[in-house]
């Protein structure tokens, strides 16, 4: 697929950030998963561009096209979206965070009340212990990494304080997800205004990663919620 995104980078939060541009209309964020880039949403970005959003796909901290870290923390990638957000002067935008990007999108709308108007996240957890066991094992194999050591010992929300998140929120995950089925439904049940989709047959990554699956499910969210 022909790549027709504007591509740019901005310094917030004491990095710089590689992201795509692309459509017009109201603003919409999507956020990768851990060691990728903006590239995985190359399907759902003309999906939502063509449907009239102006849609913004940033490299997160580290990742993409950005110079890799010697350490990463949720807590930073939510507080440069935040900034992202500011700098690029977007009126409440409507955010969706996959993995590791929906973890950032659940404290960024913890943290700053206001500043999102509609949130999505797939394959999220709340902690290391919402990853099945099987993939907890398989990371702990493998060489270590900055990224890895952020996947096996962050994030650490409680599942308490999402009652705060007062928009509306769609929580999706595959039946067949790294993510425990149990944490999916306690996320959903937790947040008060929440929609839940388990995608029958899917994997973590199947329905996101140059998919039009995950644009088509963003566009009905969005426009069930008037966006």
């Amino acid at each position: 697929m022909r790549d027709t995104a504007q591509h740019n980078t901005i310094r917030v939060n004491g990095v710089s950030l590689h992201y795509a541009a692309a459509g017009r209309g109201r603003p919409v964020i999507l956020l990768h998963g851990n060691g990728e880039s903006h590239a995985i949403f190359s399907v759902a970005m003309e999906q939502l561009a063509a449907a009239g959003y102006r849609v913004y796909a940033p490299d997160s901290r580290g990742q993409g096209a950005n110079a890799p870290l010697e350490a990463y923390h949720y807590a930073d990638m939510a507080e440069d979206i935040r900034q992202f957000i500011a700098a690029l002067g977007l009126d409440r935008p409507a955010l969706y965070g996959f993995s590791d990007g929906g973890i950032v999108g659940l404290l960024l709308a913890l943290e700053h009340p206001g500043a999102l108007s509609l949130l999505a996240v797939s394959g999220v957890n709340l902690s290391p212990d919402g990853l099945t066991d099987a993939f907890r094992e398989a990371l702990s194999r493998e060489e270590p990494s900055p990224l890895m050591t952020l996947m096996l010992t962050e994030p650490d929300i409680d599942p308490g304080a999402l009652a705060a998140i007062d928009i509306p929120v769609l929580v999706t995950a595959g039946s067949d997800d790294l993510i425990k089925e149990e944490e999916t439904r306690r996320i959903a049940d937790a947040l008060p205004n929440a929609e839940l989709e388990i995608l029958e047959g899917e994997e973590h990554e199947t329905y996101i990663v140059d998919s039009d699956i995950i644009g088509g499910m963003l566009m009905r969210f969005f426009r069930k919620n008037g966006y």
